[in-house]
């Protein structure tokens, strides 16, 4: 929750539901009422299509392109406000809390199709993105991502670049401020990169409700009152990276980055009124972590004749740290302290490897492109308990994949099909515990384009999750005086599948996708509760018939004033069934997104809304923070100024509710996250222009670390 930073408000469902309805209408009435042509066009040139004079929005057989107006680049200071003013419906830019979601999931972000840190993008010169590639159902050179945001620019081949960009909140010790120095000689390109996040002391309470059901038919209900409450959460990184660029023939980029956790934790506070017995406890629940890892990229891209390219990517990271947690109840009382009733600390100590390549073959024709590709990735984790007299486990992951792709153009018609192939192979060296799998990975895209202001894309895609360090770690860990936890080493990888149709549309002032998406994963790795005799234990399970979700979205961008108003909006309503052991759920909600931009004069008033997405997973509903923000900006010279609030409507909300017949729980996690704020940044720039890297793929560099037990 905090490590992305974003806070959102809690909306009553009454007015959610008449909101959501009253703005899908109006939004279909703006469409079916627009008259005006619009003017804002620019030349295009693709190999193997020609569009001429296109909208700034180009529908293609695999993504959604971009192409920023004037305007959006002049009220733009940097890349993530940039992407933020392209108005992109079904994806939703922060730059002040700095996350980019889609649909609630993450976004897999590059920078020339090389994988890439908001703070990268946020590091990039409007003026020097020509496109941003908006893929919505990522190819398998992708590797499994949800959605890709591939931003394209050039970069001067003389001179540099510096950009400094502070925000800090102005009650409170949260904020963010980063700096970024580009250096330019010919063929290479030195770049160096600083940011720290600071998030202390910021305060925070609980509302938590938990029923226990035992075997033989007792009950227990325990509610908790809060106390108060805070967290901290403050991070830093640096990173500096080189890269060499021969056009047509080599690229070649190495790229070091060090990432730092503060120490952080989460502090709740709280008096529990249990139903056996008449007496009050006091209640501490507190988790944290931290910690750091430095990762090394070294990339190359060959091209040979004939169109053919090469590509071998080299990504390997370390990661450092601990995560830790206490629970703690003792009797209420105003006097001296009294024997403890519980008291839980868990202390785990991570050294963590990773390492991975990746290396792909491509070769085009005229209307069609073939690419073929293996990765090999190997995590080595090493995990010591403090709490358990030091003794250290070892697990060991390795992760092989294969894929081959063809794409093909038939005049109006385009079509792509690939076969992926993933092997998992994970062992515990203490108990010599372990599984292997081996995983199909189907995928298949149809499209047919009208005109360039309709198309039609049916898409298949699947892939596989394989289980985490936690889920199948069996060291067991005691949560509270009633629930542990404990891993599963029989687990095997899961696959979800997923079917959308969309039709996408440009009328003279509004444009967008509709679209109805069908997802199932038949063996979702989900919590499994039982009781031990008085012991409630979570485990994982891959479960029996799994999850299976019907969602219809409507994605649309309205020019409501060209150049000077716009609406983007994201509504979604989505049917959920799952199933597992011992029970049978389904679930059905609205979500939505909505961002209003207000350009003029050098000025940007801006408005930001999402209700989130309320997600079933084994016999849990959980959401996400519901949000809103508003921001005004005045750009000057190279200066630009900004104030603005965080949640200055509502309450902060995000929690869970559990379901299972065993454990009935309904916690809200809340904090008055009513924040002003002011940014300023400062841009200078000087030499010319040249083609940029071209990144085509980014191997797996994500470290695995252990997790600590919490209510």
């Amino acid at each position: 929750m905090f490590k992305s930073k974003e806070i959102f408000i809690n909306q009553l469902c009454c007015m959610k539901n008449k909101y959501l309805i009253t703005l899908l209408f109006s939004l279909i009435s703006l469409s079916a009422f627009s008259q005006e042509e619009s003017s804002d066009s620019i030349d295009v040139k693709q190999l193997n299509e020609i569009v001429i004079e296109a909208p700034k929005v180009i529908r293609k057989a695999d993504m959604d392109v971009y192409y920023p107006s004037k305007s959006a680049v002049d009220n733009s200071k940097n890349g993530m406000q940039l992407i933020t003013n392209l108005m992109i419906p079904s994806m939703f830019v922060n730059d002040a809390l700095g996350s980019i979601t889609a649909t609630g999931q993450s976004v897999q972000v590059r920078i020339n199709g090389r994988q890439a840190t908001i703070d990268q993008v946020r590091a990039l010169l409007p003026e020097t993105i020509k496109k941003v590639e908006w893929m919505e159902n990522p190819s398998l050179i992708y590797n499994g991502a949800n959605y890709v945001l591939n931003v394209i620019v050039t970069n001067p081949s003389l001179g540099g670049s510096l950009m400094l960009r502070a925000m800090p909140a102005l009650n409170a010790k949260f904020g963010n401020y980063n700096g970024n120095i580009k250096l330019n000689n010919g063929r290479s390109q030195w770049e160096i990169g600083l940011q720290y996040n600071p998030a202390y002391n910021v305060k925070i309470h609980r509302d938590y409700y938990e029923l226990f059901t035992f075997p033989d038919g007792r009950s227990l209900t325990r509610t908790e009152k809060p106390l108060g409450g805070h967290f901290d959460d403050s991070t830093g990184a640096a990173h500096i990276s080189y890269n060499y660029v021969k056009p047509d023939t080599t690229i070649f980029v190495v790229d070091f980055n060090f990432h730092h956790t503060f120490p952080s934790s989460t502090e709740y506070l709280g008096l529990l009124s249990v139903s056996d017995i008449e007496e009050q406890i006091r209640l501490k629940d507190a988790t944290g972590s931290d910690g750091y890892t430095p990762s090394l990229s070294m990339y190359l891209q060959q091209h040979f004749r004939r169109n053919q390219t090469l590509v071998v990517d080299f990504q390997a990271s370390y990661y450092s740290g601990r995560s830790w947690s206490e629970y703690i109840e003792e009797p209420f009382t105003d006097y001296l302290p009294s024997e403890k009733l519980t008291d839980i600390y868990t202390n785990i100590k991570d050294r963590n490897q990773l390492y991975s390549i990746e290396a792909d073959y491509i070769k085009k024709w005229g209307n069609g492109k073939f690419s073929a590709g293996a990765s090999y990735t190997a995590n080595r984790n090493r995990s010591q308990y403090e709490n358990l007299d030091d003794r250290i486990f070892h697990q060991r992951q390795d992760k092989v994949f294969f894929f081959a792709e063809y794409f093909h153009r038939f005049g109006r018609w385009t079509a792509t099909a690939g076969m992926g192939l993933q092997y998992t192979d994970f062992l515990f060296k203490e108990t010599n515990q372990g599984n292997h799998s081996w995983s199909p990975r189907p995928q298949a895209t149809i499209t047919y384009s009208l005109n360039q202001n309709h198309n039609f894309r049916l898409s298949f895609t699947s892939w596989q999750s394989a289980p985490s360090l936690a889920e199948t770690n069996i060291v067991p860990q005691q949560i509270d005086g009633f629930q542990w936890r404990v891993g599963n080493q029989d687990l095997k990888t899961s696959s979800s599948y997923m079917l959308t149709f969309m039709y996408g549309f440009n009328f003279p002032k509004v444009s967008g996708s509709f679209g109805i998406r069908a997802y199932t994963s038949p063996d979702a790795i989900t919590p499994l509760l039982y009781w031990d005799n008085d012991k409630l234990i979570t485990t994982y399970e891959n479960s029996s018939g799994g999850l299976q979700n019907l969602s219809f979205f409507l994605a649309p961008r309205v020019d409501i004033v060209k150049d000077w108003l716009m609406l983007s909006a994201y509504i979604q309503y989505r049917m959920e069934h799952m199933r597992g052991t011992g029970y049978n759920l389904r679930h059905n909600a609205w979500s939505g997104q909505g961002i209003l931009a207000l350009h003029h004069w050098g000025f940007v008033l801006s408005a930001q809304y999402r209700y989130a997405q309320r997600d079933l997973w084994g016999e849990k509903i959980s959401w996400g923070e519901d949000f809103n923000i508003i921001e005004l900006q005045y750009n000057w010279n190279k200066w630009q100024f900004g104030i603005g609030c965080i949640m200055p409507f509502g309450k902060y909300d995000r929690g869970s509710k559990s379901l299972s017949k065993w454990y009935k729980n309904e916690q809200h996690t809340r904090m008055d996250m009513r924040m002003p704020y002011i940014q300023i940044s400062y841009n200078l720039q000087w030499g010319r222009q040249k083609r940029g890297v071209q990144k085509l793929i980014n191997s797996d560099a994500n470290v695995d670390k252990s997790t600590t037990g919490g209510r």
